[in-house]
Formats: C-alpha cells, sequence, structure tokens
C-alpha cells in the first residue's frame, strides 16, 4: 500500500519479472530472477506466476472458459476440472463460461482476470487492486479463496491495494513512500491501516 505515485506497480512488476531493477535483485522461491534471459523469464511467468492486472487484458476473440484457461494451454497442462469448477464458482463467473469478454461488465472482466490468475496453482499471485471493481460481497469471496490458496496450497499471493479492509485480510501490509519501503503492519486491522495511509498522506 502506499500514495499514488509510491511505486506500487513498479514494485509488483519487479517482483514479478515484468520489469527488471536498476539495483539490487529479485528473487522468487530461491530463483534469481534479475540474470535471466527473457526466454527463460517468460517460461517462469507462465509456469509459476498468476497475474492479476487493473486492465484485465483478456482476448476478447475468446470465451470466458478459453480465457480462464489459457495458461494451461500455454503450458500444455491439462485442465483440472474440480479446480476449475472451484475457481470460477468462487469468483461468480460459473454462468458466464461461454460469454466473451465485450458481453460483461467491468467487475464481470475482472472476476475472469482472477480465475485466469488461479487456474495454474502458481507458487505466486501478482494482484494489481484484484477487488476494485468488484461488489463487496463478491471481493470478500475473492479474498477468501486468496487466503484458502495461501492456507491449504502454500502458494503466495502480493497484493497492492487501496483498500484498508482488502489489506486486513493479508498476513502483513508493506507501506511504501517515493519508492522506499518505510513501514510494515503485521496481523493487520482496516483501522490500523487506514490510520497508517493517513499518515502517509501527511508525509
Amino acid at each position: 500500500m502506499g500514495p499514488s505515485g509510491s511505486g506500487k506497480s513498479t514494485f509488483l512488476h519487479c517482483a514479478a519479472g515484468l520489469d527488471r531493477p536498476t539495483g539490487g535483485t529479485v528473487r522468487l522461491g530461491g530463483t534469481e530472477l534479475s540474470g535471466m534471459r527473457e526466454a527463460a523469464l517468460t517460461r517462469l511467468r507462465r509456469d509459476r506466476v498468476g497475474f492479476v492486472f487493473q486492465a484485465y487484458n483478456l482476448l476478447q476473440a475468446l470465451t470466458v472458459r478459453d480465457n480462464v484457461t489459457m495458461p494451461l494451454r500455454l503450458a500444455g497442462t491439462p485442465v483440472d476440472r474440480a479446480w476449475f469448477d472451484l475457481v470460477t464458482g468462487r469468483v461468480g463467473i460459473a454462468g458466464l463460461l461461454d460469454r466473451r469478454p465485450a458481453e460483461l461488465s467491468g467487475g464481470q472482466q475482472q472476476r475472469v482476470a482472477i480465475a485466469r490468475a488461479m487456474v495454474n496453482r502458481p507458487d505466486m499471485v501478482m494482484a494489481d487492486e484484484p477487488t476494485g471493481a468488484l461488489d463487496s460481497r463478491t471481493g470478500a469471496q475473492v479474498l477468501e479463496l486468496f487466503r484458502e490458496v495461501v492456507r491449504d496450497m502454500g502458494q503466495t499471493v502480493l497484493m497492492v491495494t487501496h483498500d484498508p479492509v482488502a489489506a486486513a485480510s493479508a498476513q502483513s501490509v508493506l507501506f511504501l513512500a517515493d519508492g522506499l519501503l518505510v513501514e510494515r503492519l503485521d496481523r493487520p486491522t482496516a483501522e490500523a491501516v487506514a490510520e497508517r495511509m493517513a499518515r502517509l498522506g501527511d508525509r
């Protein structure tokens, strides 16, 4: 979390290997990303990282079903039907699988993007404002799915958010200001997150 322009999205992109840092190193599960060639980085992102972008990045020519399973097809991995049904049901798109993105609302497209990020059970899910376009009920369901993935499957979710309630679902909140990590809050509450964000706004 942090004010606009604090470096949240840049941090996320560097952590995912989408951007290369100008200094320091980036490691994912012991794998050093900074010196990897682009082809190796592409394979790592495909196999070990799920992405939820603010702009959704859905393929307009494909159905919801095909958008969600795209990472599996790229990796040559069969669809785990039970996991697919769980993920699409939890994010509320089970009844939309044969539609195309243009037929969906912004919130529905965000749900498709979240399901796509989860479908290959990645080591890490990188989520940039994953609940920003969702109503409170669906947002709560998505956050609970993230918690289940962390608790039951040993995965990691790294989330950028402006919402103190969403941040309170995390184990830890890191606060950025002017490109620097300035504070960490473990076992956060929405009230404590909001108080610290207000303090950062006064910097």
